[in-house]
């Protein structure tokens, strides 16, 4: 219920940004039916996305079909701030966290249909609504993605999409069987491998079919049926690109947001303060791991088979999904920025450079200890840079006196525009 809250009001809030007036197209009763555009299918795709979304999460509450009543409720102060609340939640915590003095307060993404920054707890609320709020532009490209990103399940995703492939197929190479431009939904094969699927049925509508009772021979009663609308009929090719759009696509996932930051010269840089996304562990979990490392000096004095080490080494690197990696320059200023914990030692140097205004700039990163990360092939979890570290970034000391040689001067300067927004750590 609080999910389907939260939705509703972001999706308002997009929809009055936007100034999209969209309402899902009336169908009267036993009215003559006249073949719809598709735009008309496009709205019926739509309210079917969005309506199935409110049955699953709400089943047994009744629904206002009136939009201004829910622009009332969802305005209303209180229920205002009880969605702000719920975002600043996280799934599984059963209290608020206290993030004033974390070293970043979460581990947020960039979600790609809207390009804004979220929190790892909003994140998959944020994507569902941004789907959703695609079917009033493109609902066809949104009943894909919706097929993608709501079933969790690969093989059965893959399994309805080549079904739904098939009924294309079997149109497109049958142009004159009218057997083919109707789809049973009681069938078996229909019912276990696509019904049941978030999308399926707000594709098929999309792509111009629409649900009718029909009469069967040597039954008494009518049952339902998807059928091509005629205006579909020769827009062979058009379902044919469908089809290979619906087989070839990708779930949309968010990308890590860096949260990039600069900070000026501070003792305080090697002391780090995180919330619990960075761990994937309880906290009961993390608790027993700092008892148990204790146990470490008594393994390093002990003899270890290759086969005890590597299997350490796993259980070390599932502990943690997340790394914030602070980079400290010669001038004394420091980068911080988030990191998966198994991403490669490279993507941190492909990130400093990136920073700087000469991006060629040759450099060396010190990690903890004094070690030069030398391997950009490891993953920063197998050089123990989980789950926050300070490095120190040098300048490769050759190249400088090459410069200096060639009576070249050297600035090794983080960008201005980074500069301009220092902050005190």
């Amino acid at each position: 219920a609080r999910e389907l809250l939260m939705l509703r009001h972001r999706a308002l809030g997009l929809l009055q940004n936007e100034e999209i007036l969209w309402k899902p197209t009336e169908i009267k009763a036993k009215a003559p039916e006249k073949p719809r555009r598709p735009a008309e299918e496009s709205q019926m795709a739509a309210a079917a996305a969005l309506s199935r979304l409110e049955i699953k999460q709400q089943k047994g509450r009744p629904t206002s079909g009136r939009r201004n009543d829910a622009k009332n409720e969802l305005t209303d102060p209180a229920v205002t701030s009880e969605v702000q609340t719920i975002n600043n939640q996280g799934p599984n915590s059963s209290q608020k966290e206290d993030r004033s003095s974390f070293s970043v307060d979460a581990v947020y993404f960039i979600c790609p249909l809207t390009n804004a920054s979220v929190s790892k707890c909003a994140r998959e609320v944020h994507i569902k609504e941004a789907i959703l709020m695609k079917f009033a532009d493109d609902p066809i490209q949104a009943s894909i993605m919706m097929i993608h990103t709501f079933n969790k399940d690969k093989e059965k995703i893959k399994t309805a999409c080549e079904t739904l492939g098939r009924y294309i197929d079997n149109i497109c190479n049958n142009p004159n069987e009218e057997k083919y431009r109707k789809i049973k939904l009681q069938n078996k094969v229909f019912q276990e491998r696509i019904s049941e699927l978030e999308g399926t049925h707000e594709f098929l509508q999309s792509i111009g079919f629409e649900r009718k009772k029909i009469h069967v021979a040597g039954q008494e009663n009518e049952e339902d049926f998807y059928v091509l609308n005629e205006d579909f009929l020769t827009r062979y090719e058009e379902l044919r690109q469908y089809k290979d759009d619906l087989l070839n696509a990708e779930p949309v996932t968010a990308q890590l947001d860096r949260r990039v930051k600069i900070f000026r010269p501070s003792a305080q840089a090697a002391k780090f303060e995180l919330p619990n996304d960075f761990y994937n562990l309880t906290a009961e979990e993390i608790k027993r791991e700092q008892l148990m490392r204790s146990e470490t000096v008594e393994r390093t004095t002990m003899l270890r088979t290759k086969a005890m080490r590597e299997r350490d080494e796993q259980r070390e690197l599932k502990k943690y999904n997340y790394t914030l990696l602070r980079v400290r320059f010669p001038d004394g200023y420091i980068l911080q920025a988030t990191f998966y914990a198994r991403e490669k030692v490279l993507a941190l140097r492909e990130f400093v450079h990136g920073v700087l205004e000469n991006d060629c700039a040759p450099f060396d990163l010190v990690g903890p200890g004094g070690r030069k990360l030398k391997d950009d092939s490891v993953m920063l979890a197998e050089v123990g840079l989980v789950p926050a570290a300070l490095l120190t970034l040098t300048w490769d000391a050759e190249v400088l006196l090459d410069l200096q040689a060639a009576g070249h001067s050297f600035t090794g300067t983080i960008k201005q525009e980074l500069l301009s927004n220092v902050q005190t750590l």
